[in-house]
């Protein structure tokens, strides 16, 4: 009899849940799937969203306890709903980008020697020299951008140093007011580690590198070497150096998975435990962005704009970012903020039921709206960056709305192509995802406005689907395999049918000539 095919295991600790993917990669399916919300899974931790409150607006901390108890959670779930645990061979992982765990000298003793008849977070409770962990979301360290900024000579070489400008949100800002404002815990840290590689490090039972694609989004990566750079980390905190693990390839084995999930929950005890890497890098592996030149849109409640290129190449405006791809090469990454929020703003504005009634709103305005212009600015911005909330009307009557509804529309893809120039990425297919991928009228102004194919994708746990899929490159090219990524990723990454938009060509002639109105009404705002 044959023996049953090996499986790999791909999970996603997110800002408000951690999700596991298991895939068959001998038949190229998804065998199993579980999201567990933290707010409902783990309540005594008191998160809203999966954040802990705090009366400071800009300031936005996650638990790690929450996070190593959801990890229990996720395993006695996959147990009791009979995943075969005993033929994963692989497990990765992805974590949300950007948020930093500070741990004691106790930290890897602690963490070699998980006691199986104890659950995590009562072992771990002691390791951290700071409770609680920045995530993404904290906008706290616009002093200690600019002190980093101003130590690397300017936003320029910022840039150029570590593939984006530095970032409220982003670690080596956190780390650098972690330093100057609680001066004895940062020495009393002996390792910093980021969600993925602290999630890596449990299911390890050792402290875990950071990858590529992670690092990135540090402000302390040299973008080109691939190494810590060296003046970044004087620039951020006395020391630096010495409590950053090394840096690897998303999906290198660091070693057989810790006894404690092999004892607890019967988990393959040859199982291999590989290098995580930050949600965004993983998406992209998970919805199969393989080739340079490619390039997706998520519609979500931020719109994001992200693609693969080989070369290294960086935004000189600063708005964009640049990561390591798990696939080799980078991935480029726009984040607008105007996403979804603002288009419900549109419809609320003039009482429309339903996103059917708007986008037939939309269809009663012209193709290009007269030249009517919307800088769709309704929260403070990303990019450009905008610290001033409220939208821009040019030639816009505010009481009109099907000129408004189209001009949502219209404005958000202007400003994703226009703000993506950087990349010099002509995809023949741009792929699109998230909820407002559903509205056909958006993708088709996606279209015309890009001058491409818009294809609808649906994948779904797409970060954790990559982690899977980067666990089993890990293990083949352990066992001394020469896997490929396009062949990987093919049975998982298949466009929804019916679902494709061709450019209209004179459509395409109209954005041309109103891309360039829309730059010049950016500019003068912004001015």
């Amino acid at each position: 009899m044959k023996a049953p095919p090996p499986l790999f295991l791909g999970l996603d600790s997110s800002t408000q849940s951690l999700s596991a993917v298991v895939i068959d990669l001998d038949h190229g399916r998804v065998v199993y799937e579980k999201s567990l919300n933290f707010d409902q899974s783990l309540p005594q931790f008191g998160t809203q969203n999966g954040v802990l409150p705090n009366k400071n607006p800009l300031v936005r901390h996650g638990n790690p306890l929450l996070w190593v108890a959801a990890l229990d959670l996720i395993f006695a779930a996959m147990k009791q709903d009979g995943v075969a645990l005993a033929r994963i061979v692989s497990i990765s992982g992805s974590g949300q980008q950007h948020g930093s765990v500070y741990l004691n000298n106790q930290a890897a003793k602690t963490l070699a020697q998980l006691d199986p008849r104890r659950d995590l977070q009562s072992q771990l409770r002691g390791i951290f020299s700071r409770c609680t962990a920045p995530i993404w979301m904290d906008s706290s360290t616009t002093r200690e951008c600019g002190e980093i900024r101003e130590k690397l000579g300017g936003l320029q070489k910022m840039i150029e140093a570590t593939g984006s400008d530095a970032f409220e949100r982003f670690t080596g800002p956190q780390i650098r007011k972690f330093y100057r404002t609680s001066p004895s815990s940062y020495a009393g840290t002996r390792h910093i580690a980021l969600v993925s590689s602290f999630m890596a490090s449990v299911l390890s039972g050792r402290l875990a590198p950071i990858d590529y694609g992670d690092g990135a989004g540090m402000n302390l990566m040299d973008i080109r070497r691939r190494q810590w750079h060296a003046q970044a980390l004087r620039a951020t905190a006395p020391g630096l150096a010495r409590l950053l693990p090394d840096l690897a390839p998303a999906g290198t084995v660091i070693g057989r998975i810790s006894p404690y999930f092999a004892s607890k929950y019967g988990v393959n005890p040859e199982a291999f435990s590989c290098v995580w890497t930050g949600d965004n890098p993983a998406s992209v592996v998970g919805l199969g962005l393989i080739q340079p030149g490619q390039a997706a849109i998520s519609l979500g409640t931020s719109d994001t704009l992200f693609g693969t290129l080989q070369e290294c190449r960086t935004d000189a405006n600063g708005g964009g970012h640049l990561f390591g791809s798990p696939a080799g090469g980078y991935m480029s990454l726009i984040c607008f903020k105007n996403g979804s929020l603002a288009r419900e703003h549109v419809r609320k504005q003039f009482g429309l039921k339903d996103w059917a009634t708007f986008a037939r709103q939309v269809d009663r305005a012209p193709i290009g709206n007269h030249g009517a212009i919307l800088l769709p600015w309704f929260e403070p911005e990303i990019v450009p960056r905008v610290l001033k909330a409220g939208p821009r009307r040019i030639d816009l009557d505010e009481n009109n709305p099907p000129a408004n509804c189209r001009a949502i529309f219209e404005g958000q893809a202007l400003a994703m192509r226009l703000h993506s120039g950087w990349m010099k990425i002509t995809p023949k297919t741009l792929l699109a995802t998230g909820g407002g991928a559903n509205d056909r009228t958006l993708l088709q102004i996606m279209a015309n406005v890009f001058k491409c194919k818009v294809q609808r994708i649906e994948v779904s746990k797409s970060a954790a689907l990559g982690a899977a899929l980067q666990a089993a490159y890990g293990f083949l090219k352990a066992r001394g395999k020469s896997p490929s990524w396009p062949k990987l990723v093919r049975p998982f990454s298949k466009p929804m049918p019916n679902t494709c938009f061709l450019p209209n060509p004179k459509a395409m002639v109209i954005y041309d000539q109103m891309i360039q109105k829309y730059a010049a009404c950016e500019l003068a705002a912004l001015a």
